[in-house]
């Protein structure tokens, strides 16, 4: 283990004992340590373990941004819920802590932010492939969310230029350039263009 994080590299802080599991209190702990020696690093809870991610690749960040942004222009004046970027923690039912990419929760749900973590479980999940990703456990962590509650996942992959849309009632979606990007069950009218996701090069 180094001491410097590469590209989403993920390194896990493990207890003295095995069969020791991590709480959120630790991470919080943890949290303060490294806050102290100003490493900003994202923290998440995953079955018991801390793990610290490292940041994202350029493209993946600005995908995360845009798609973020589009989400937010359609819900914010209608106010139908809250948009959340990469930094934002959930609390969830089998007690992991966790931060989406983007996430969105329906109004009546989180009728006001705390300066906390979330106490739920997002209404949609998205994760962006980063350089360094396998997309596995991405579909993993996506579905786990599903299980958990979620109504909407969304895999995008900048590799593959897709983006695969996770439900708990019909089988995965994969969407490409030239296809439109749509969430029905959660916002109704909305659509994006899967192209307008991935970062122009300047002339």
């Amino acid at each position: 283990m180094t001491s410097s994080l590469t590209d989403r590299e993920d390194l896990q802080i493990k207890s003295g004992s095995p069969s020791t599991r991590l709480t959120v209190a630790d991470l919080e702990q943890l949290q303060g340590i490294l806050s102290e020696v100003h490493l900003d690093y994202q923290l998440e809870l995953v079955d018991g373990k801390i793990i610290i991610v490292g940041p994202s690749d350029l493209v993946s960040s600005e995908i995360g941004a845009e798609f973020g942004s589009l989400l937010r222009n359609w819900v914010k004046p209608r106010k139908l819920g809250r948009v959340f970027e990469s930094s934002g923690g959930f609390i969830l039912p089998n007690s992991n802590l966790t931060a989406p990419d983007v996430s969105f929760v329906v109004a009546d749900r989180l009728k006001q932010s705390k300066r906390y973590f979330a106490e739920l479980v997002p209404d949609l999940v998205v994760e962006i492939k980063s350089q360094s990703d396998r997309l596995k456990p991405l579909r993993e962590k996506i579905l786990s969310f599903i299980e958990l509650g979620a109504k909407v996942g969304i895999l995008i992959d900048p590799d593959k230029r897709t983006v695969t849309i996770y439900t708990r009632t019909a089988e995965p979606v994969v969407l490409r350039d030239g296809d439109m990007i749509s969430i029905p069950e959660l916002l109704p009218g909305w659509e994006v263009p899967v192209a307008e996701l991935w970062p122009i090069e300047f002339e």
